[in-house]
């Protein structure tokens, strides 16, 4: 089977489409269910038939008979530790350095009060977004696009289609602006993570998952933010402002693009 663009743009979305089809019965089911349950049981489904099926896709149209190892996912478990440590400090750092100026500026207030449920919660998302999104951006399709473009255009090109995905267009003007922005550098931050790590993918995991669930962690209970704190410095979307919009969470992933850039 060859690759081709068209393939590329409608695998997913014939995922999703029968993801969303399959979770619809369930309404029926389970019917105190809301429909943002339902809606996420979708995915969900979607995500078991992108596993199933990205072994045949790969085999097929990459002509690879090591399909997980050519992902980044299968590799010696002490390699996949490392990486995903050192992405899960770049996380812990990033977020760090926004806790400090907003701390320090009067912006926000320390709470460090983080229960159990919350807990788990963020750990869900460290696990769950950043494996799933990571998967999906930086294993499978920049795999395709690469195939398709060439290594230098399809670094370009996932981060792009990574940005546009997000609902960054739901938010007004120049919020809006700096969100794609921020989406951008960070799917080429993620990207140059895991030609750092040699192509495995447990680094960009760590990094994805450590800014998803360690920005819930923060807004959960840890951290309190002043109502007044500004758009442009924390990032757009208030009372849950996304901090990868907002001018410190900008400068974070310039840094870290500009320490990375031996991998471009």
């Amino acid at each position: 089977m060859k690759l081709h663009w068209w393939g590329t743009l409608l695998y997913v979305p014939v995922l999703y489409g029968l993801g969303w089809l399959a979770s619809r019965p369930l309404a029926l089911v389970f019917t105190g269910w809301r429909p943002d349950q339902v809606d996420l049981a979708g995915v969900a489904i979607a995500l078991v038939l992108l596993l199933v099926s990205l072994p045949w896709r790969l085999h097929n149209a990459w002509d690879t008979a090591t399909p997980w190892q050519t992902l980044g996912v299968a590799c010696t478990p002490a390699a996949g530790l490392r990486a995903f440590v050192r992405g899960l400090l770049k996380a812990v750092l990033l977020l760090g350095g926004v806790c400090v100026v907003l701390l320090v500026g009067g912006q926000a207030r320390w709470l460090g009060d983080l229960g159990g449920a919350q807990l788990l919660n963020a750990l869900a998302l460290v696990l769950g977004v950043g494996f799933a999104e990571e998967l999906l951006f930086r294993g499978w399709l920049w795999g395709e696009l690469d195939r398709l473009a060439g290594p230098q255009r399809a670094i370009g090109l996932q981060a792009a289609f990574f940005a546009l995905v997000h609902p960054w267009y739901r938010l007004p003007g120049i919020e809006a602006i700096g969100l794609l922005i921020g989406l951008v550098l960070l799917g080429l931050a993620l990207a140059l993570q895991r030609r750092a790590d040699g192509g495995v993918l447990w680094g960009a995991v760590g990094l994805h998952g450590g800014l998803v669930g360690g920005w819930f962690a923060l807004q959960a209970g840890l951290l309190q933010i002043s109502p007044g704190a500004p758009a442009w410095l924390i990032g757009p979307g208030s009372p849950n402002p996304n901090p990868i919009g907002g001018l410190l969470g900008l400068i974070g992933l310039g840094a870290l693009l500009w320490v990375r850039r031996r991998w471009w």
